[in-house]
Order: C-alpha cells, then sequence, then structure tokens
C-alpha cells in the first residue's frame, strides 16, 4: 500500500507523517478493520470516498472529509459502531488517531497536501 505524509497547509502543521493510502477497492472495503488502534502519526486516506463506517472498529477516530481541491469540508470524531454522514462534497476521508485534528489545528476550509514517500516500500 502506498504511504503519504498528510499536512495541512494552511496551519502549517502535520496531520500523519505515515498514512496509508487506500485508493484501490479491496483496501477502501477494508480499512482500518482488524486493527487495534492506529499509531501516532499514521492514518488512512480513502479515496475516492464520501462516508465511511465504524462498524467492527475497537478505537474512536478524527476523520476529515476533503474536496477534490484539498479543502476540509467537514470534520468529526467516529466513535465505534457508528456512521457518518454522507458529504456529497467530499473526494476523499482522511482517517486518523483521536487528537491529531486538534493537535494539527485542522478546521473546515484549511487546506491539505498529501505528500507520497519517495519510496513506497
Amino acid at each position: 500500500m502506498k504511504i503519504a505524509r498528510i499536512l495541512n497547509e494552511t496551519k502549517a502543521t502535520e496531520l500523519a507523517a505515515r498514512a496509508q493510502i487506500a485508493d484501490r477497492f479491496f483496501p477502501r472495503m477494508w480499512g482500518l478493520l482488524g486493527r487495534s488502534a492506529l499509531p501516532p502519526g499514521g492514518g488512512l486516506v480513502i479515496v475516492p470516498c464520501r462516508s465511511v463506517h465504524a462498524a467492527f472498529m475497537r478505537f474512536p477516530l478524527d476523520v476529515l472529509f476533503v474536496d477534490r481541491r484539498g479543502v476540509v469540508r467537514h470534520v468529526m470524531q467516529l466513535r465505534p459502531w457508528r456512521l457518518s454522514p454522507i458529504v456529497p462534497a467530499a473526494h476523499m476521508v482522511l482517517e486518523l488517531p483521536l487528537g491529531a485534528v486538534a493537535a494539527a489545528r485542522t478546521t473546515p476550509g484549511d487546506v491539505i497536501r498529501i505528500l507520497p514517500e519517495a519510496s513506497n516500500a
């Protein structure tokens, strides 16, 4: 799976140092299922995506809905066994450890940049 660094360009903060990119059917479908937590600095970018669920999840997440231009359209915390709203303007969803969004001071309207690693080993 591809790995990328996720930055909040507006606030000059880092959301994730090593986020996985789920841009194919099975990685998107599987998501974070089976994991007991997301490590600090970790995350998952699901693209394309307009809503997510936390069925069978064991931990809460920070979730960002981002449009095609990289603009944050909706921010929420998602607890296990909950559904997110459908965000029609979203093109991708970033799932992050709880507290990552607050630590990066990310709010709707901020611009997010995804920087793929040079080597996806």
